[in-house]
């Protein structure tokens, strides 16, 4: 009996101290280390989301643990191009699309612009017809290709076949559309929303933006604040003593509102498709790698699978998929996302299949002496427009602004319900030493500063010479698109005949090999560039997120 009491202290003992380490740690996890004041006070004060651990991976993505890496080793220059050279870069943590965008992901878009913007009507029929992929990138002048120009897109039979036909452009809409519709979605779920007003509410007057919602809560919906009613006066809302309304719109430091998608930089699309962790022993790597996979040969070793290809590309001259009934790698022209196996980090398609979109502007050379860490070459700074009242300038239907591309077509700058963005001037770059214009994309390369003719003491145009334009580093054709007094398109070619490159700001880099490329561009270190407003069908597209918090998922562990 006795033994049975003591074991009953016992155990209470042990509850209270328990009961009594977690007040303390939840009292110490509440109060500010700065004051001691009390956070998430229920009578106001600093509000602070304490309890977070960790980002969670949104939809689609994997996590790709960042590293040290040597970019742009390239196995075979069989081509003796030079546009690359071996740097030794660090990427920060990020994640990472596990497939390219599919016809199926990219047609949920499509529908998304239909429903809300209707291109019946006629202020918003760019819009739609903006974000169209192009598909008469399938015919050839001698092939017959157009089962694939009247179906791939559509088709459900293509549905989880990469998405093709997109331009640089229409890949970096995609990500921010997409952004706002995940956001939407965590917001709606954590109760800051009504149920289902993304669907039932969502009008061209009535849209969603991350930027909008952070930036005036209110604004957001065309300012229906009926739709940050309901769930979330009871879930979220408080009242302090005076009166006041918090917690209805939430705020970054909640931590549910994800950063946005966007298109990987060069060095982390690399870096991911190399997937170094494969052969990596301890702090160093062993050896090489040639393909996202292990091994020096384009066909699996292992006993199941023996003989297979790894990859969807083109084996030789007339050979897009190997004899029928006895495939090489499965496929003619594009596959099913999956189809092949995925490299360590978990992403299917590094190599073959399509080439991908990333985000940086082309340079033959990378400036690996002025930065090794996330480089990126491509930044354009800019800011909120505001208006007289110091509130933040909101596009409506009725002011949105349309640009017309070097191709002719007509895209939206900015969506009805996005801040209208200007560069950064003068209040952002007076006497900083990290950046000092908007513009930053021929930093160090590609302006007239950079040209071998530039004259220190002379830092106007490059002159009155004729032949000065045919000096400068990049002097590529400059075609031009004007329109006449009806609004109709005048297309007008560049026709001299002194041009010297194909290289200028409005041209990005795409990675990785495609269907219809040879073994040679498998390597995750070839780089080759594509004008930014146009489309193929060989180039599609993922998407990244930046990483934020700590380096690894996993705690570190002791190393001996």
């Amino acid at each position: 009996m006795k033994k049975v009491v003591a074991c009953k202290v016992l155990a209470l003992l042990a509850l209270a101290i328990a009961s009594t380490s977690c007040s303390k740690s939840s009292s110490s996890r509440n109060s500010s280390r700065a004051t001691g004041w009390q956070l998430n006070s229920r009578e106001g004060g600093f509000q602070y989301n304490t309890n977070f651990r960790e980002q969670e991976t949104a939809p689609g993505l994997v996590f790709i643990e960042g590293g040290t890496f040597t970019k742009g080793r390239v196995q075979d220059d069989v081509m003796h191009d030079w546009n690359n050279s071996p740097s030794q870069q660090h990427v920060q943590s990020f994640y990472m699309d596990e497939t390219e965008v599919t016809n199926m992901m990219y047609m949920e878009y499509l529908d998304w612009l239909k429903r809300v913007y209707p291109p019946s009507e006629g202020n918003f029929r760019a819009i739609y017809n903006g974000a169209l992929p192009d598909t008469l990138v399938w015919r050839n002048r001698l092939g017959f290709n157009e089962v694939m120009t009247n179906n791939y897109l559509r088709h459900p039979g293509y549905g989880e076949y990469p998405v093709v036909g997109v331009s640089w452009i229409q890949a970096v809409e995609f990500a921010n559309w997409r952004s706002d519709r995940v956001n939407e979605k965590n917001l709606e779920d954590a109760g800051y929303l009504k149920r289902h007003a993304k669907t039932t509410d969502v009008a061209a007057d009535q849209t969603f933006s991350t930027d909008t919602y952070i930036n005036s809560p209110s604004g957001t919906y065309g300012g229906n604040e009926e739709i940050h009613d309901g769930r979330a006066r009871s879930r979220n809302a408080r009242v302090d003593e005076e009166g006041n309304e918090t917690g209805v719109y939430a705020t970054r430091e909640t931590g549910i509102l994800s950063p946005k998608y966007r298109l990987p930089t060069e060095t982390e699309w690399e870096y991911a498709a190399l997937g170094l962790s494969e052969i990596r022993d301890y702090n160093l790597y062993r050896g090489r790698k040639k393909y996202p996979w292990d091994g020096q040969y384009t066909r699996s070793g292992k006993r199941k699978i023996r003989g297979d290809q790894l990859a969807n590309f083109k084996q030789g001259k007339g050979d897009y998929g190997g004899i029928a009934g006895w495939s090489d790698d499965g496929a003619d022209i594009t596959n099913a996302v999956k189809s092949y196996e995925p490299n360590d980090f978990g992403l299917y398609d590094m190599a073959g299949n399509v080439a991908e979109w990333v985000a940086d502007v082309y340079r033959p050379i990378i400036d690996d002496e002025f930065n090794d860490f996330n480089y990126y070459r491509g930044n354009v700074y800019t800011k909120n427009a505001i208006n007289d009242d110091g509130t933040v300038k909101i596009v409506t239907p009725g002011n949105i602004v349309y640009d017309t591309l070097s191709n002719g077509r007509v895209i939206a700058r900015d969506l009805p319900g996005e801040i209208l963005q200007v560069p950064v001037d003068e209040n952002e770059t007076y006497l900083r030493t990290n950046f000092d214009r908007s513009n930053h994309i021929n930093y160090r390369d590609g302006d007239k500063r950079s040209s071998r003719y530039f004259e220190s003491f002379n830092d106007d145009d490059l002159g009155s010479d004729p032949e000065a334009e045919t000096r400068q580093m990049y002097n590529s054709p400059k075609h031009k698109i004007t329109r006449d007094s009806l609004g109709n398109i005048i297309r007008e070619f560049d026709k001299a005949s002194h041009r010297t490159s194909l290289v200028n700001d409005e041209v990005r880099v795409y990675k990785g090999g495609s269907w219809k490329d040879r073994e040679y561009w498998l390597d995750p270190a070839q780089r080759r560039y594509f004008p930014q407003d146009m489309a193929t069908d060989y180039i599609g597209f993922r998407c990244a997120m930046s990483r934020v918090g700590s380096k690894s998922k996993t705690k570190a562990k002791t190393k001996n």
